[in-house]
């Protein structure tokens, strides 16, 4: 086993730090890409000031950060050693008497600080971050919801409430003329008509109130078949938004926003729903399985490495995006079967790793034995295709 601090040590643990930071950026770069489109309508459209949208953007982080770190992680190891082994420093090693198995250590504290980051990301910071993401975005709804009512326009927006606005202050923000049709007592029919009505919301609450001035109320109750009219001064409707928040838990937050304690508490209320139990548990159990695919696919990443020095440097690493996006698509199975019951939610969330890094003890094994692995016909053909593209 190599000391941590020899020169061997941390000339590969230096090796890799490199390559991790730049995929963290790249990968982080292309996950934000798919929020571009919306942060420019929030922007443009909605003048949603500068400073909100970074925000969101920041509560959003911890929830990619927790897939794109272990991703980095398993890049920088097979890149650090694909460099190694093309400038023939594996071979010097190996020729040396240094093992495979003394250049493990570096790799493994190297995907342990990988696990210990995706798991402060999956325990501490994608609870927090999504909290103050729906806190912030109610914020922002409801300080622009004025502007993004349209002037005479039907607004169904909110469950059994059609709003129109005949016209919108533009100083003030008060809507003028308003007409709202509230169907959300059954079997009774609301008309309201008002000359002003202003909008505010309380964000901790998650509601919305709109405040409505000399108006009429006209309801038709349709079992009775008889009608009222009603004269007001002032007049409150209670537009209520919690029907978005988890069902079961009291204070209305979904699994992802919950921390450890408060995930296990609503575990154990809701074991009568099997449907909401099982969702709930694979949230619980990610929260683990994730970090630890960290190991796993560092451990795969070397005899990748190793294996591929032959072969153009394009092919491994489409090898370990290959892998990755295998362990993403075992780890989607594996909720989709969960959820339904199929098999127990924590073979579901652990079978990936116990895949991934149980292929990557066997490929590490015949690599320390010197017996070639099965990539070797594949880079062949992708050497010759990538050639022939090259020439072109």
């Amino acid at each position: 086993m190599l000391n941590p601090f020899s020169i061997l040590f941390r000339y590969l643990l230096l090796e890799m730090l490199p390559p991790f930071f730049i995929n963290l950026a790249f990968f982080s770069f292309i996950f934000l890409m798919k929020q571009i489109l919306d942060i420019t309508d929030m922007i443009v459209n909605y003048k949603v000031g500068v400073v909100p949208v970074c925000l969101l953007l920041v509560y959003t982080t911890p929830y990619f950060l927790q897939y794109i770190i272990p991703m980095s992680v398993m890049m920088a190891v097979l890149m650090a050693f694909l460099r190694m082994s093309s400038d023939n420093e594996i071979m010097a090693l190996k020729a040396g008497g240094v093992s495979i198995y003394r250049l493990l250590p570096p790799v493994l504290v190297f995907s342990l600080l990988g696990t210990l980051a995706t798991g402060y990301m999956t325990l501490f910071g994608v609870p927090s971050g999504a909290g103050r993401f729906k806190t912030l975005l109610f914020e922002v709804a409801t300080s622009n919801l004025n502007i993004s009512l349209k002037e005479r326009t039907f607004n169904d927006n909110f469950k059994q409430i059609m709003l129109y606005v005949n016209r919108i202050d533009p100083q003030s923000g008060d809507l003028l003329n308003v007409l709202i049709e509230d169907s959300r007592t059954s079997g009774v029919n609301n008309t309201v008509v008002a000359r002003r009505g202003r909008l505010f919301g309380e964000p901790k609450e998650m509601v919305y109130h709109l405040r409505l001035f000399d108006g009429t109320i006209n309801q038709l109750d349709i079992h009775d078949r008889s009608s009222h009219t009603i004269d007001f001064e002032t007049y409150d409707i209670r537009l209520d938004l919690k029907n978005v928040m988890a069902p079961g838990d009291p204070s209305g937050r979904k699994p992802d926003e919950m921390s450890l304690p408060d995930l296990k508490a609503y575990l154990k209320r809701i074991q009568a729903d099997q449907s909401a139990y099982l969702g709930a548990l694979l949230k619980y159990q990610k929260k683990f399985s994730i970090p630890v695919a960290c190991l796993a696919m560092g451990l795969l990443a070397v005899p990748l490495g190793i294996q591929t020095r032959n072969s153009n440097k394009a092919f491994g690493i489409g090898l370990g995006l290959f892998f990755f996006l295998l362990y993403y698509l075992l780890l989607s199975v594996g909720t989709a079967f969960g959820e339904n019951g199929k098999y127990p939610p924590v073979l579901g969330m652990w079978m990936p790793n116990v895949i991934l890094g149980g292929f990557g003890i066997y490929l590490l094994v015949r690599s320390a034995r010197e017996r070639p692995i099965l990539f070797n016909g594949v880079a062949l053909l992708f050497n010759t295709a990538w050639r022939r593209i090259v020439k072109k």
